[in-house]
């Protein structure tokens, strides 16, 4: 029987996707336009936690002060009436064409301080509505012409506008933490911060760095050549993980924003398996949203959006189901341990043990005996045989 997603495991979705009209480059939009309420409604029944949004997919940016205040009433009506909570926010700094060169690292002045503006308000909506994690994708932050952008001094004003949104939401009283979404191309020919380990290192270098970690989406890593799956243990492991978007991606190409797991399956396994069992103790390894940052196929109608928001939840519960069942296979536990991977938690050195001990240590290099590590097998092909046996549902 397939599983049914319920409220409590916290499945989110973008505005942006299940109202995407589905226009293209090449193509002008094949669905009308989603009321807000009625994505609201749809997503309450299908059992999701929470809907995201960019302050223009809920606020045409064409709005009067009266008709934005109108929109954002019936909006929050509609979540008081459902319960469906809003986890994330964010700010479109890309669509209108004053940010063709970024918003917060645009060449001209004025455009960055619009920026920061506009980033604000929206703050302020965020912190109406309860949203906890506002997300920052500097799709626009880039360039194509390395002679024409300043890296360095891109970077200082990204820092800039950063540290200041910070001080401006811990001033307000808002309890707000800040998740940067690192791509590496796509719009822009290069976008600054394009992967997770670029996104950890700038963070470091942030006045209030401890309210900024990282939104890492599947696509986005992958389009870099790069396992999802490592780069979010990473985040966790340096306690930088505040959100996710999880969908689907085929290789290195376009941004396809696929249903999660309908690119990578058996690394869409893994990435479950991580964020239920990455704990020390076996436990969730990450208790925030699982949030689906995807597109509908073009060629659907408002039916098929549904079907594949359905499809987003109930792949991931499967691959929970999976997961939960490869962790208590008794010949998986062996497996595993014959692999030592359980070993990779023991520390190198001894309690109290340094480099001058290590040195003394002849067993360590000078009679150390080579021969056992370079003949022995470690097993990870059985390993990943009993995982594709229980992602497969043969065991």
């Amino acid at each position: 029987m397939t599983p049914q997603p319920t409220r409590g495991d916290k499945f989110s979705f973008g505005l942006w996707t299940i109202g995407w009209q589905a226009r293209d480059m090449f193509g002008e939009a094949t669905r009308a336009v989603l009321d807000p309420v009625e994505a609201v409604e749809r997503l309450t029944d299908l059992g999701a936690y929470g809907i995201t949004f960019h302050d223009d997919d809920l606020v045409p940016a064409t709005s009067t002060p009266a008709q934005r205040q109108q929109i954002i009433d019936r909006f929050k009506q509609a979540l008081a009436d459902t319960g469906l909570s809003v986890p994330m926010m964010t700010t479109n700094l890309f669509s209108d064409p004053v940010f063709k060169d970024g918003g917060f690292t645009s060449n001209d002045r004025s455009v960055r301080r619009y920026a920061l503006r506009k980033v604000m308000r929206n703050m302020d909506l965020a912190a109406e509505v309860g949203a906890e994690i506002y997300v920052f994708w500097g799709g626009r932050e880039g360039s194509e012409v390395d002679f024409a952008k300043d890296i360095h001094a891109a970077l200082d004003r990204y820092r800039e506008g950063l540290d200041l949104l910070a001080q401006y939401a811990i001033d307000s009283g808002y309890r707000l933490k800040f998740a940067i979404e690192p791509k590496p191309n796509e719009p822009r020919g290069d976008i600054l911060l394009p992967t997770i380990g670029h996104a950890l290192a700038f963070i470091g270098s942030l006045e209030h760095a401890e309210m900024v970690g990282i939104n890492p989406e599947v696509g986005h890593e992958q389009m870099a050549g790069l396992n999802y799956t490592h780069g979010i243990a990473q985040a966790l492991w340096a306690g930088k993980l505040f959100h996710i978007d999880l969908n689907g991606q085929k290789g290195p190409r376009f941004d396809q924003d696929l249903v999660f797991g309908h690119g990578d399956l058996l690394q869409a396994f893994s990435t479950v398996d991580l964020l239920e069992n990455g704990a020390p103790d076996g436990g969730p390894a990450y208790l925030g949203c699982r949030h689906f940052d995807y597109k509908p196929l073009r060629t659907e109608d408002v039916d098929g959006v549904w079907e594949s928001a359905r499809a987003n939840m109930e792949l991931y519960l499967m691959l929970r189901e999976r997961s939960q069942a490869f962790r208590a296979d008794p010949e998986v536990q062996q497996a595993l341990a014959d692999a030592g991977v359980t070993e990779l938690r023991l520390p190198t050195l001894d309690a109290g043990e340094s480099y001058p001990e290590l040195l003394a240590d002849r067993s360590a290099f000078e009679d150390y005996d080579l021969q056992p590590g370079r003949t022995r097998g470690y097993g990870f092909a059985r390993v990943q045989r009993l995982a594709v046996q229980h992602l497969l549902g043969a065991r």
